[in-house]
């Protein structure tokens, strides 16, 4: 493109910020989006974005799979970039990034710089305090641990990616790409993001309401409605919500989301739900020492005695039956 086009355009500017352990094809997925977006074809240059890999120190950070990536900059002042990207890895008992790192966040976050957690960068975020009041969407893999770690803050994992006001959250893998995509799109043009995506062999790129590859339940299905709601189910088994709730998650009516779920999997939502619930049950009555109220509070009873009724009427002998004889 000529130097006048280029001119009229405003430089796309990212920051980002490895953990250690970090996902490489997240990071590399990313950052490979913008540098295909701010030049034709595949000559690399910083005409329509520039980017940085910021550290704390200029050692090298090992990704989980071990190749080794060099921090380009100081953390430098946070507003010269539109996003900070935090890229996470695996979770383990190491802290993820350093007190500077942290510090440069929430610097970040005073200046109103939106931040981006890929994988499981939400995880860094979040222990920050930087997750607050936004939506947080995270792999399927890691949602129960993000509840388990922050109780308070709403997370879902049925979408590829979210963005929230000043935060972004994506699974992880190639839905890097996609919200990469998503920001090429908005900042540089369409243009910009199909050179992107056609050297980087990818057909279209996913939107926000598009829904993580995984098939819930085993049900085969088509619909990614029916995939949302039934892993909406699959993570809300001790909180049940209503069929409403469940119906609005995807912008449909309750007589909507039943007429759905008859068309495309012929059973109603109402019964998958008790279905799930009752093989979760049926999990943890034979393959724990969890006491039946325990069990009961876990798939979403009140009391013994109605789930008690339920899994029978469901497995033809009782939680205690089972459990005394689990092969019979």
């Amino acid at each position: 493109m000529s130097g006048d086009e280029a001119t009229k355009r405003p430089r796309l500017k990212i920051g980002f910020v490895l953990s250690r352990s970090f996902t490489l094809s997240a990071f590399a997925l990313f950052i490979d989006t913008i540098r295909l977006a701010s030049d034709e074809y595949d000559r690399s240059g910083r005409v329509l974005a520039d980017w940085q890999v910021l550290g704390s120190t200029r050692h090298l950070i090992s990704s989980s799979c071990g190749v080794q990536v060099a921090p380009t900059s100081d953390f430098v002042d946070p507003s010269r970039f539109d996003y900070i990207v935090v890229v996470g890895g695996l979770l383990g008992r190491q802290a993820a990034v350093d007190d500077q790192t942290i510090a440069f966040l929430k610097r970040a976050d005073a200046q109103k710089v939106p931040l981006i957690g890929l994988c499981t960068g939400t995880f860094i975020l979040a222990e920050a305090g930087l997750m607050k009041n936004h939506q947080t969407c995270v792999s399927w893999l890691h949602y129960q641990q993000f509840r388990d770690r922050f109780p308070d803050h709403e997370v879902r994992s049925d979408r590829l990616f979210n963005l929230d006001r000043r935060r972004g959250s994506c699974a992880g893998g190639s839905s890097s790409a996609d919200l990469a995509a998503f920001i090429v799109r908005q900042y540089l043009g369409h243009d910009a993001e199909r050179n992107a995506l056609e050297v980087l062999q990818i057909e279209k790129a996913r939107t926000n309401r598009d829904i993580q590859v995984r098939r819930p339940l085993t049900i085969e299905c088509d619909d990614p409605r029916v995939k949302a709601v039934l892993i909406l189910m699959e993570q809300s088994l001790e909180n049940e919500l209503t069929i409403d709730q469940l119906a609005r998650s995807v912008g449909l009516s309750r007589r909507q989301l039943e007429r759905l779920f008859a068309q495309k999997i012929d059973v109603s939502p109402a019964r998958i739900y008790t279905k799930l619930r009752m093989e979760r049950a049926k999990m943890l009555v034979t393959q724990t020492n969890a006491s039946l109220i325990d069990i009961a509070l876990q798939v979403g009873f009140q009391n013994t005695s109605h789930f008690t009724r339920v899994f029978k009427g469901t497995y033809g002998r009782t939680p205690g039956q089972m459990r005394s004889h689990p092969a019979v």
